[in-house]
């Protein structure tokens, strides 16, 4: 058995969260939901769920501020401080107190490589005090509707702490959530919020990799 932890990328949406928090409280599981400036900015109703899963437990994460370039395919400064910097200042300006500071890296459908980061966005997070929280089990729920929750069942068969990168956006993924939750709880897998080692190469600001485990992830800076 495995203990699985839960992530939402890409939102929060006005149609699909509340039904993932809703499906969530129902089993009284708690999750990640890393959230995109661009969908809080359509608006308050945005916000309000974003509030709204904070509020019940949740965790909420910095999902960068645009969702557009990869923090390692544009490694200026500037860049950095757009998708990190701003980002975090308008969570706190909407949000209030988000609690921990984390942030996930836009993986370019789901690969880790060296597009995830460059030099000077590791300095970016780690001066904010940032916590990284990266994966390593990517079903492709956008790319498969129906089919991700086998694919991420059977991943977890080889791994003893799964991070799962789902995604509460209007795909029609988000309808097989209660059956993938369902057959979780009755497998015996254990749920929850905690993280594994593997999957956070930055605690706090400060790095918790070797320099050798993470340089896969970093493009040198131009």
């Amino acid at each position: 058995m495995a203990r699985v932890t839960l992530t939402f990328d890409n939102g929060p949406t006005t149609d699909v969260t509340p039904f993932v928090l809703r499906k969530l409280a129902e089993r009284n599981l708690t999750a990640y939901f890393c959230v995109v400036g661009g969908q809080l900015l359509r608006g308050r109703e945005q916000v309000d769920v974003a509030s709204e899963a904070l509020a019940a437990g949740h965790k909420i994460v910095n999902h960068s501020l645009t969702h557009g370039i990869s923090l390692g395919d544009d490694t200026s400064g500037e860049h950095a401080r757009q998708e990190i910097g701003e980002m975090d200042r308008f969570m706190s300006e909407v949000l209030g107190d988000w609690g921990e500071k984390l942030f996930r890296p836009f993986g370019r459908g789901g690969s880790l490589g060296p597009h995830v980061f460059s030099h000077k966005a590791l300095l970016e997070l780690g001066a904010l005090g940032y916590s990284v929280l990266l994966w390593n089990n990517v079903p492709r729920d956008w790319a498969e509707p129906v089919a991700w929750v086998e694919t991420a069942l059977a991943r977890l068969a080889d791994q003893s702490h799964s991070v799962v990168v789902l995604h509460d956006l209007n795909t029609g993924a988000m309808e097989a959530l209660p059956r993938f939750l369902d057959r979780l709880l009755a497998d015996g897998h254990i749920c929850t919020c905690d993280l594994p080692d593997d999957c956070i190469p930055m605690r706090s600001g400060v790095m918790a990799w070797p320099e050798e485990k993470l340089a896969h992830l970093v493009r040198a800076d131009h």
